[in-house]
């Protein structure tokens, strides 16, 4: 394995001041309500709107204004999201009782969750692709409520009209003109005007994540989401300028986003390297994605693909693009990962916005353990058990005793009294 290119940027760090920061806006906003939220609004955001939710006639001048052909993309993308997301919500059936033993039926139900909150950030960017990637998959799962929370753009009184038109086109209704920490604190706990939701859905900044972190518990979180990442394992088959153009898609999302390259071909390593400064040099982010690309890009010569398995899996990336020769040999040795891009047609960049799949993805390797938002992020699994006096005689010596082992003596005769009554 050799190094052709090193990080200069270590990671993030825990911020002491970040989490104190936080902490007392959500504490504000649990304790002043609409109060709290119209000063953030006004001190952040320069904001005057006394009522922070969207009307309708908003609503319709944003779709008034956004540029047709691009409401047509966005009808195009979210036909694509909600088609996928139907295809997944099949998979989250009931399951009917079974007797599982004598006597003894048990089931579940999929149960979808009575109200969400999705944050669509609004920042650099007006991200409207990700209200897309949010409302879709809730209002298929068939949540009641679905809320959504976008801040204004700086010095003004509005939400993006792309964001709004797209929300529109999602089906959301009820919609906050309020971003940062302090939404993600409205959503969780509830103000005069924002009434609280079931689960928080969304990415955004340092202040949007480390919130959620805090009101985890109060309020169901899609997972805690850091800088965006990509992670292409590559060989000499490969183009590298489609290399290079996936790396810098990636890198101008923010001075904190990766790009890694982990290839088996030296050649076409350095070529995609050289590749990434020619196209910077076009590139009207260039200042944001060469930043970033200098600070946390990386690129790998590894040994074998079977070392950039095993490397991939240990970064646990949000994206993993497959750009090798025959990229289905790899799969099954590819675990940890938000999203997999098979294949050097299936740029990043199509699931980012229109193929379908969500781009709503975990980060910082918590691919280890979840995946992105989907269906199942606003569905509950409930189960259900029936006995009969049967299943009660066949199993309550057993409860009876493991009770009395653990010094629960009631959980025993909860049991047991079932025993004397069939």
């Amino acid at each position: 394995m050799k190094i052709l290119k090193r990080p200069t940027k270590k990671g993030q760090e825990e911020n002491e001041s970040l989490r104190t920061t936080v902490s007392r806006i959500v504490l504000s906003v649990q304790n002043s309500g609409d109060e709290a939220l119209l000063d953030y609004c006004r001190r952040f955001d320069l904001s005057t709107r006394g009522t922070l939710r969207i009307s309708q006639e908003e609503t319709d001048a944003a779709l008034a204004s956004t540029d047709p052909e691009l409401l047509n993309y966005i009808k195009t993308a979210a036909h694509n999201i909600r088609a996928f997301a139907e295809r997944q919500k099949e998979t989250l059936t009931d399951l009917p009782e079974q007797e599982l033993s004598p006597g003894v039926f048990l089931g579940h139900r999929a149960i979808p969750v009575e109200s969400c909150g999705c944050y669509v950030p609004g920042g650099g960017y007006p991200l409207f692709s990700t209200a897309l990637m949010l409302a879709i998959p809730a209002s298929v799962a068939g949540v009641k409520r679905i809320v959504a929370c976008s801040p204004v753009m700086k010095g003004t009184d509005k939400i993006h009209p792309a964001t709004l038109s797209a929300l529109s086109i999602a089906g959301v209704d009820e919609i906050y003109a309020i971003g940062g920490a302090q939404a993600i604190a409205a959503m969780a706990f509830g103000t005069e005007q924002i009434a609280p939701v079931d689960v928080i859905a969304g990415p955004g900044n340092r202040y949007v994540t480390e919130a959620k972190r805090q009101c985890y518990g109060q309020v169901g979180i899609d997972f805690v989401a850091g800088p965006s990442e990509v992670l292409i394992i590559a060989d000499e088959s490969v183009d590298p300028e489609i290399l290079a153009a996936d790396i810098l898609a990636q890198s101008e999302h923010d001075l904190n986003a990766r790009g890694i390259l982990l290839c088996t071909d030296e050649e076409t390593a350095n070529a995609t390297a050289s590749a990434v400064e020619r196209q910077l040099e076009e590139l009207a982010t260039a200042e944001m994605a060469g930043r970033a690309w200098r600070e946390n890009g990386e690129i790998v010569i590894v040994d074998s693909l079977e070392q950039a398995c095993e490397i991939s899996n240990r970064y646990a990336p949000e994206h993993l693009e497959l750009a090798i020769r025959d990229p289905e040999t790899l799969i099954p040795a590819l675990t940890n990962y938000g999203a997999l891009f098979i294949g050097e047609m299936s740029a990043e960049v199509f699931g980012d916005y229109v193929s379908g799949s969500n781009h709503t993805l975990p980060t910082l390797r918590a691919s280890r353990y979840t995946g992105g938002v989907w269906v199942g992020t606003f569905t509950k699994i409930c189960t259900s058990q029936r006995m009969t006096p049967e299943g009660v005689a066949r199993l309550a010596p057993v409860a009876e005793a493991m009770a009395k082992a653990e010094g629960l003596e009631a959980h025993g005769k909860a049991a047991s009294i079932r025993l004397k009554n069939k």
